[in-house]
């Protein structure tokens, strides 16, 4: 089974910064994380038509506590001369006993922000308008507007079917492994008479390239640039010429003889002598009857000869012979 990372989280530190920046001791640590989730869905609720991507805290050393929203109706969270933006600070610092101020950031292009698209497809979905069409449509402004790759899934009972099942959308490249890729996540839950179907948009931007890195130099600490010393200007006077004919005559040196050089003495030869053959002399056996001499064959004749003689005065065997009896 893959293991899917929250591709926000994943470049937290890269380039792409913390919501909630603030620093805690570890008994209040908890009382303040718990004070931030209540806070974000306090103003998710009461703005919920208001187009609301993202919401930063920030807390200072003053107990004071501001409060960043990014809104594409920035009009509907102010209200008329203010009056809402008022309404809404007194109620958090009743409810959570800070001092807290509130700053509104619109977003110019509700089209490459990833919350806000499947935001709009989850209430269209709501409408009873197709998923199909809701999510081309999607992709199709989103692409228009400048980006360079968007993907949209969305899961659940599609259509009112028995059966959930799941459909997804992409258009362009999407490298979500590639760290430095600027990619836009968000998600939204549309809530029908069937059950809920869950949208998630992904949209990639462009690749950031990181920073220059500063020059380091001995005795500079880390990270602080050393500015360039202007060079001091060097006053070179001109140098008098002095006229040709005053110029005292070069003494005759005649002419030099130079000395051809020395031949270099021949190297000299090392001579070796090459090593001796080894030589080997085969011993003939004596057994051998072609290398025995005349009085060796004489002997080994005379053995042969008193073995003939001795057959001949040796009486001849009788033969019997037996007849088969009838």
């Amino acid at each position: 089974m893959g293991h899917k990372v929250h591709p926000n989280a994943f470049r937290l530190g890269v380039f792409r910064p913390w919501e909630a920046n603030w620093f805690a001791n570890p008994k209040d640590y908890t009382k303040m994380l718990h004070e931030d989730l209540a806070m974000r869905t306090a103003i998710l609720a009461r703005l919920r038509n208001a187009g609301i991507a993202k919401i930063e805290t920030e807390r200072s050393s003053n107990a004071q506590l501001t409060v960043t929203i990014h809104t594409a109706k920035p009009g509907i969270v102010i209200g008329k001369g203010g009056s809402s933006v008022d309404q809404l600070r007194e109620d958090l610092e009743k409810r959570f006993g800070n001092r807290v101020r509130i700053s509104i950031q619109e977003i110019k292009q509700p089209e490459l922000d990833a919350q806000l698209v499947a935001e709009n497809i989850a209430s269209q979905i709501e409408r009873r308008i197709s998923y199909k069409r809701a999510m081309k449509q999607a992709i199709l402004r989103t692409m228009r507007a400048g980006a360079k790759g968007v993907r949209i899934y969305c899961g659940g009972r599609l259509r009112g079917a028995e059966m959930a099942r799941r459909e997804w959308d992409r258009e362009g490249r999407v490298p979500l492994h590639t760290l430095r890729a600027d990619i836009d996540f968000g998600r939204a839950t549309a809530k029908t008479t069937f059950g809920a179907i869950g949208v998630k948009c992904w949209i990639y931007k462009d690749q950031i390239t990181p920073k220059a890195r500063l020059p380091i130099s001995d005795g500079a600490p880390i990270g602080e640039a050393i500015a360039p010393q202007p060079e001091a200007p060097v006053d070179v006077a001109p140098q008098p010429v002095t006229p040709i004919s005053e110029v005292a005559a070069l003494p005759d040196l005649g002419a030099i003889e130079i000395p051809s050089p020395e031949p270099a003495p021949a190297p000299a030869v090392k001579r070796v002598r090459a090593p001796r053959a080894k030589t080997t002399t085969a011993t003939a056996t004596p057994t051998t009857p072609a290398k025995l001499k005349p009085a060796a064959k004489a002997k080994a004749a005379e053995p042969k000869a008193e073995k003939l003689a001795a057959a001949k005065k040796a009486p001849a065997k009788k033969t019997t012979t037996t007849k088969a009896k009838s």
